[in-house]
């Protein structure tokens, strides 16, 4: 699995952010850390999520399959900011690493066979990149399992709905396990982001108390 590292641009105060924030709003005095925080809980609590959009979350994910990071690409709540590494600067020569799935990992047979898929990818593409072959081009062979590396930027509130998808036991097994990863990185960068990662980052079922979904995994009961 990838590697998923919060920037220190993050504030690690997330929740006295939303309360200072509010108060302002709200004409209170905002000198106060103690009562910042304590609004900023009743603002989590009380579901006022135009609030959960101050505090910005700046994360690099390595080692992840680009096929999963097309999948993130696809969450643009808040209007979230990304650079991708480049795939015009691959060696070939010295190949690309790649990730492979526990239901290929654990088939010896299978394993052989797509570890095969991969050096041939590979021979290939140092074989165009012989000939002169842009690597701007060559690089539309790259396989989706490649790894690749990205930073972004996503608001609160983005990562909250992202979790509500992400972290349901019937969501796609690698991205998962990269929302678990950024659920473990952001608890141990400061103790706000473990009390709402601890409170408020879960499957939608749990949010909800049923499951939505037409074919459920059966960890909570159908909407009657």
């Amino acid at each position: 699995m990838g590697k998923v590292i919060v920037q220190d641009y993050t504030y690690k105060k997330p929740i006295m952010m939303i309360g200072v924030e509010a108060g302002i709003c709200w004409g209170a005095n905002t000198s106060n850390d103690e009562k910042n925080y304590l609004r900023g809980i009743d603002c989590l609590e009380s579901g006022h999520g135009r609030t959960f959009e101050f505090p910005d979350v700046y994360l690099t994910l390595e080692g992840y399959s680009a096929r999963v990071i097309r999948e993130w690409y696809t969450h643009i709540g808040g209007l979230p900011t990304r650079l991708q590494a480049s795939t015009r600067y691959i060696d070939y020569e010295h190949g690309f690493g790649y990730v492979t799935p526990p239901s290929i990992e654990g088939n010896p047979e299978a394993k052989e066979v797509y570890e095969d898929l991969m050096e041939h990818i590979k021979s290939y593409l140092e074989s165009l990149d012989t000939i002169g072959v842009p690597r701007e081009d060559s690089a539309l062979g790259l396989p989706l399992g490649m790894e690749t590396k990205i930073v972004c930027k996503h608001n609160m509130r983005n990562l909250m709905d992202m979790s509500h998808q992400r972290m349901c036991n019937r969501a796609y097994h690698e991205y998962r396990g990269l929302f678990n990863d950024v659920c473990d990185a952001l608890g141990n960068y400061s103790e706000e982001w473990k009390y709402i990662v601890d409170h408020y980052f879960m499957p939608k079922c749990k949010l909800m108390g049923f499951c939505s979904e037409k074919k459920t995994c059966g960890m909570m009961p159908r909407k009657q």
